[in-house]
């Protein structure tokens, strides 16, 4: 795709962060589509349980409002990756196919490990920049080299604020000069 074409912004987070881009997505996901905007994507719900140390993730397709749970109960004590990376695949499989219907917008709940290793919604990202459908992304500080690899430095850095990501999201050829101070 023509560098000049290419539209995607980037939400830079920290790991301690992460609950908060999860609902900031969620928000502006819900504010664009009672707006009337096409989306496509997915954004991250968190459910907290009282007897583990981590929450449960659940991903909602934002085409379909289908409700994909990727992570995987292993106990009260279990430490390390949860991720369930069939139920990761079975909901960019759904992302990628509403890519078809041409939405307005692609909201990715995050650019983690997976999109870093050239997995997870890496593909769905593709295919919609080469579509022209404008993305946002959340992505972990912890990943931005691989970020930065991936977008060639041609994305926009916007601030963890809801009208900005929003305005962005219905205009983004209006707004490619924001330039947010960067956490890294």
């Amino acid at each position: 795709m023509p560098a000049d074409k290419m539209r995607i912004a980037a939400v830079v987070f920290l790991a301690s962060e992460g609950a908060h881009a999860d609902t900031l997505l969620k928000d502006v996901a819900d504010g664009l589509k009672s707006g009337g905007a096409r989306l496509a994507g997915a954004v991250q719900h968190n459910t907290h349980n009282g007897d583990r140390c981590r929450c449960d993730m659940t991903l909602e397709d934002l085409t379909s409002g289908r409700l994909v749970k990727i992570s995987e109960d292993r106990g009260p004590e279990a430490r390390g990756c949860r991720l369930d990376s069939s139920a990761l695949e079975e909901i960019v499989g759904l992302v990628s196919a509403s890519l078809e219907a041409s939405p307005d917008i692609v909201i990715i709940n995050k650019f983690g490990k997976r999109e870093a290793e050239g997995s997870g919604f890496r593909s769905a990202i593709e295919q919609a920049l080469e579509a022209g459908i404008p993305v946002v992304v959340a992505v972990n500080a912890a990943n931005i080299d691989a970020w930065n690899s991936f977008t060639g430095g041609l994305d926009v850095r916007l601030p963890p604020d809801r009208k900005t990501i929003s305005a962005w999201c219905v205009e983004p050829d209006q707004h490619q000069d924001i330039h947010a101070a960067s956490i890294v």
